[in-house]
């Protein structure tokens, strides 16, 4: 679930995106004006819909007042088409920019598509940040691309090692299968996310041959996968 600060003036139309982000699982604040905008920024969402034309202060004001705050993607929604508007919202801060009136599947998949590319950069930052990391008798060491268990080398595939270093980088949060057959596998893959099922079998099971007491990957039902903090 992602946290959405949408800042617009026009109550239906927010109604329209609270209604469909809600539904998709996301939290949402609302703010009707720029100043309150503004404000709400402070709470760090994950991704803002911005509007250009509103009281107070507009789209362009309020992206200059909060981007060097405000790390997170924020996708301009408006009635200005001109290009020279597209380009000064993009070179404030946006990441995207979206012309009123607008396909509400095509706002959705560009909301989806910010909210993965963040993500990602999150993930790639913090592999930076750490090259080794243990968990009880448990080490993995991301330069080597390696795994012991009571320091001896448990032998695991490719793919097998990136599920594994996927979840180890961030104990206790929960994967779906289809997150984690994109982040190993790739998006473009013609695959299905089925086969990360019978991969983290394998992985227990040579997890298990070393370690018979300790379960390192949990199964969280109804949801997929999750690193235990040991």
């Amino acid at each position: 679930m992602s946290k959405i600060l949408i800042i617009d003036d026009e109550k239906d139309l927010v109604m329209l995106l609270e209604d469909e982000l809600k539904a998709r699982g996301h939290e949402v604040i609302v703010a009707y004006d720029g100043r309150e905008g503004i404000k709400l920024s402070r709470c760090q969402p994950d991704l803002i819909i911005l509007d250009i034309m509103m009281p107070e202060e507009n789209g362009f004001e309020v992206c200059r007042a909060i981007r060097d705050e405000v790390l997170c993607p924020i996708i301009f929604l408006s009635a200005k088409q001109t290009e020279a508007d597209k380009i000064k919202a993009l070179n404030l801060g946006g990441d995207d920019y979206v012309v009123k009136p607008f396909g509400l599947k095509e706002l959705m998949a560009r909301i989806e598509a910010n909210l993965r590319r963040e993500r990602r950069a999150q993930y790639l930052n913090a592999e930076k940040k750490r090259t080794r990391l243990f968990f009880g008798d448990l080490s993995l060491d991301i330069r080597e691309r390696t795994v012991k268990i009571k320091n001896v080398p448990i032998a695991l595939t490719k793919r097998e090692y990136d599920i594994v270093e996927l979840l180890a980088l961030h104990p206790g949060q929960v994967f779906s299968r289809e997150h984690i057959y994109e982040r190993v596998w790739g998006y473009d893959s013609e695959g299905d996310s089925a086969t990360v099922v019978e991969h983290i079998k394998k992985i227990r099971a040579k997890f298990a041959a070393a370690a018979p007491s300790v379960e390192y990957i949990s199964t969280v039902w109804g949801i997929g996968y999750k690193w235990n903090k040991l």
